[in-house]
């Protein structure tokens, strides 16, 4: 800001004495060091909201340009995927009648029934003598059951004795 020097401050205090006084000096100062402060507080929110504009204004910029890529990109997409419908619908239309897949209805049939069966055949359940042959659980046990079955035996019922 201004370039002052310590024999300039010396001499404007020295001015500044004569021409107040005494008496009334400190409050001056007190006033004009307020003062000071305030204009600092104001230069810096100046500067602060200068910056803030700036980046703004770069932030909009490249938003521009990546709407402008995007939009450059979205269109090269899409005339390649007419394309290629196109070359699809176009080679559709060229195969002959006879290679294409015809399904009759018995054909269905069959196909549901066999699925049905193999889905019968993994979902069904495991026969009780199987079960009991080779260890298997013959019903299911909910965990209290379990705690209860397998709970250690005491010689007292009552644990205060």
């Amino acid at each position: 800001m201004i370039d002052l020097g310590l024999s300039k401050l010396a001499i404007i205090g020295v001015v500044a004495l004569i021409v107040i006084g005494p008496e009334k000096l400190p409050k001056v100062a007190r006033m004009a060091g307020t003062l000071y402060g305030r204009a600092q507080r104001y230069l810096h929110d100046v500067k602060s909201e200068v910056s803030r504009e700036i980046e703004l204004d770069e932030l909009r910029n490249l938003q521009k340009e990546v709407q402008e890529t995007a939009q450059s990109f979205k269109d090269s997409v899409e005339n390649t995927i007419a394309q290629n419908i196109d070359d699809v619908e176009a080679a559709w239309r060229d195969l002959p009648s006879s290679t294409a897949p015809s399904a009759t209805m018995s054909d269905l049939e069959r196909k549901a029934r066999d699925f049905r069966r193999k889905k019968l055949v993994r979902n069904s359940a495991v026969p009780g003598w199987y079960k009991q042959r080779h260890g298997g659980k013959a019903h299911i046990m909910s965990g209290a059951a379990r705690v209860k079955k397998f709970r250690p035996r005491s010689s007292s019922t009552s644990s205060f004795f």
